[in-house]
């Protein structure tokens, strides 16, 4: 082999070695974090595991339009990621979010759940129904004017 064929084998292997390294990081990272207990759940179940909880918070995510920090307290690291606090209340959003989790539940069970509907209509709501993936809902016809 050539010295200019050795030389890119032993990019790509390297490469894939790096590849190899940071995914096996990121597993582990990723598996720490579900193995812990969540602290501090008021509505959502109290047994959800880690993964549960995760993809409930990546629907909110979603549905809302924002990150993580919204809701929860990030404490700056120089250099890092934001560490999570995902155990403290002190950002009123997490209230919020709780209300909203409880008045979600309620319109389900207590009015839509009860109502004869055929296929075609709406059987549940979600975060999304309103805020459709915006931090504030749209609270009337005429906010669909702006958009």
């Amino acid at each position: 082999m050539s010295f200019k064929k050795n030389k890119k084998l032993i990019f790509i292997a390297t490469l894939c070695l790096a590849m190899v390294a940071a995914q096996t990081f990121a597993q582990k990272e990723h598996d720490h974090d579900h193995n812990e207990k969540a602290k501090n759940l008021k509505v959502l179940p109290k047994d959800m595991s880690m993964e549960e909880i995760h993809d409930v918070m990546k629907g909110f995510s979603k549905s809302l339009g924002v990150r993580c920090g919204y809701c929860h307290v990030a404490h700056e690291v120089e250099g890092q990621r934001p560490k999570m606090d995902f155990a403290a209340d002190d950002k009123p959003e997490k209230e919020v979010a709780r209300d909203m989790m409880k008045m979600v539940e309620g319109i389900n069970t207590k009015y839509l759940s009860k109502m004869k509907m055929d296929d075609h209509a709406l059987t549940q709501i979600t975060c999304v129904t309103c805020h459709n993936g915006k931090a504030k809902p749209i609270t009337s016809v005429d906010s669909l004017m702006k958009m």
